[in-house]
């Protein structure tokens, strides 16, 4: 199936060959030619079935990867939408991309024998790039560099990276809530991710660290970028802006809790509201980043290739 530096070209005579092909592209239609990639995809399907059922499994039980749901589809909407592209991009059999290929299933097997799921989860990411470049061609990977990246949000960080995002977050949240608290009447003693406040210690935990709705945000920056804006400068800023929006949320969430333990009531405020206020600031996070997108577009109006 695969020669060296094969290249399938579109054909403007009628033959039992080409009966298949399509003329306005260089990918076949003939299901000939497509039976043995529909053989890979049910062998990657038979491969990748435990590592699939777990990592669905992670989104469902696992709140700061819910999102996870949310990328298979959009890398599938990116194909459909590049579509006309994708169809007019000669096939290219190399059999350059076996390396990454190998790479790919070697990380799989690391993974598996070496039960760290984080990286039998990314190497399909290596192995599908090797497979599309070994089957159809380098400018067939570049063109899907950008779903096949997306997929990466869906896996969640191993433990140890985790912790190391989550505890800075705790203590910069912890010791920015503590330094506005006062400004607003609030006396505070700040100790670690300890608030301790006249009535009772406010706790920045690993839940409250804001990792929650900074991957979420992050996530839903690339959709928005992606859907609504066309120049790849401005889709990257608006992936970095969602940062500095969720910590920013965050720390406010903070301050309104310890403002309500102050003045209102102490259970409700580490109960309802703790609870109700992270999806109020999830959904201001959304209207600050429809605000840094409308900055960008009046700053500066100028247009750029997108990705």
């Amino acid at each position: 199936m695969i020669t060296n530096s094969t290249e399938i070209e579109p054909r403007t005579t009628a033959s039992p060959a080409n009966a298949g092909t399509n003329p306005h592209g260089a990918i076949p239609r003939d299901w000939s030619f497509w039976a043995p990639f529909a053989l890979i995809v049910v062998m990657l399907a038979v491969l990748y079935s435990k590592v699939a059922v777990k990592l669905v499994y992670d989104w469902y039980t696992i709140p700061d990867y819910s999102h996870g749901f949310l990328v298979p589809f959009f890398a599938i909407f990116l194909l459909w939408d590049k579509r006309t592209i994708l169809s007019r991009i000669p096939i290219k059999q190399t059999w350059a991309g076996l390396p990454l290929v190998l790479f790919g299933v070697a990380v799989l097997i690391l993974g598996v024998y070496g039960v760290d799921l984080f990286t039998a989860r990314l190497s399909f990411v290596f192995l599908l790039a090797g497979l599309i470049w070994t089957l159809f061609g380098p400018a067939m990977l570049r063109e899907l560099r950008f779903p096949l990246l997306v997929l990466v949000l869906a896996i969640p960080f191993p433990t140890i990276i985790f912790n190391q995002i989550t505890f800075p977050l705790q203590l910069m949240a912890s010791s920015i809530a503590s330094s506005i608290l006062p400004m607003l009447g609030v006396p505070t003693l700040h100790e670690g991710n300890i608030i301790q406040l006249p009535i009772m210690k406010l706790e920045v935990a690993e839940a409250c660290s804001g990792i929650r709705s900074l991957m979420s945000l992050f996530t839903l920056a690339i959709f928005y970028g992606y859907f609504l804006e066309r120049t790849t400068t401005r889709r990257v800023l608006l992936a970095l802006a969602s940062i500095p929006i969720a910590v920013a949320a965050n720390v406010a969430r903070i301050v309104g809790t310890g403002l309500c333990v102050q003045y209102w009531d102490p259970d409700k405020a580490v109960g309802f509201f703790h609870e109700f206020s992270g999806w109020v600031m999830f959904v201001i996070s959304l209207g600050l980043l429809y605000l840094v997108h409308r900055a960008m577009r009046l700053i500066s109006p100028a247009k750029e290739p997108a990705l």
